[in-house]
């Protein structure tokens, strides 16, 4: 039986937020940034863990394999919202990418008290998914402890199925229990011991990356470049100004032929050319010099044949 009061990080009172009822709302908000700006380096430390999996989930999926997510709490909930994303985003079939929260669809909007302590529910959720050998079972626990999850990961091992633990504490038993293990060490939280905060927040991102990646492997996603080449994207887009200067450059004057301004040699207009006669201009008196509006004046006179 797991130890229900275990001592782990994200339980821990962190002494720099034990006077947070007394200080200005400016001064918490501070506080809590500072600890959010934590997080994603805690991610950072696991990338490699969670590339693993990432790995491993989409080669199941491109041979035809669903994605499922299970969690309790805060936990669940940030699994069903990931889940749900997936088609308005990447335009896949519900049954692709599923999340599965203990307490069933009423735990999203309200507590539902013992739900995450039930194993055996957690099993028979996967059991009920029909879950197979080509699907791929995330479990989401910040504690990594909750039995509805243990209980959903062995069903997902006995099918088959791969299986990948996200926590928040170091040597969860979720960890063991998993092919994959992930867990993102973000310690004490805030408020004591609620980790829809840090922990939270962690979990998804980390979800973010599990969908998002898997997407762009199995071609769900298209860059804005033709080159397959992603190592000579840079050379491209070196070639690609190359070929806008090459075709705006100015163009030369033939001072020799007489050509007109901006035009290349022997294009300049010849002044036998009945076709394209010179512009004659209107001789100035000497040591006048007519101002803009006068001009404008002029040009209108012409233009009305006044």
């Amino acid at each position: 039986m797991i130890d229900p009061l275990p001592e782990l990080s994200t339980e821990q009172s962190d002494p720099r937020y034990s006077q947070i009822d007394r200080l200005p709302t400016e001064r918490i908000a501070r506080l809590m940034n500072q600890a959010d700006a934590a997080v994603p380096a805690a991610v950072a430390v696991v990338i490699p863990a969670i590339s693993a999996a990432i790995d491993a989930i989409a080669d199941r999926m491109a041979a035809g394999g669903r994605l499922f997510y299970v969690g309790a709490g805060t936990s669940g909930r940030l699994a069903v919202l990931d889940a749900s994303e997936c088609p308005p985003t990447f335009g896949t079939d519900p049954s692709l990418v599923q999340g599965v929260i203990a307490g069933g669809p009423d735990a999203l909007t309200r507590s539902v008290e013992g739900a995450e302590d039930d194993a055996e529910a957690g099993a028979a959720a996967l059991k009920d998914l029909e879950v197979g050998p080509l699907d791929s079972v995330v479990g989401v626990s910040a504690s990594g402890r909750a039995p509805f999850v243990l209980g959903a990961l062995a069903e997902a091992a006995s099918a088959g199925a791969l299986t990948v633990g996200l926590s928040c504490n170091d040597d969860a038993p979720l960890s063991a229990a998993a092919e994959h293990a992930i867990e993102v060490v973000v310690g004490p939280e805030v408020v004591t011991g609620s980790t829809r905060l840090k922990a939270g927040t962690a979990q998804k991102l980390v979800l973010n990356m599990i969908s998002t990646i898997s997407m762009v492997k199995l071609g769900r996603t298209y860059g804005k470049h033709d080159d397959r080449d992603v190592g000579h994207e840079q050379q491209a887009r070196g070639a690609g100004h190359a070929h806008r200067r090459r075709h705006h450059r100015r163009r030369p004057r033939d001072r020799g032929s007489g050509a007109g301004r901006g035009r290349w040699p022997g294009e300049g207009r010849r002044a036998d050319d009945p076709a394209r006669p010179r512009r004659r201009r209107r001789p100035r008196a000497a040591g006048v010099a007519r101002r803009a509006p006068e001009r404008r004046a002029e040009r209108l006179r012409r233009a009305t044949g006044q």
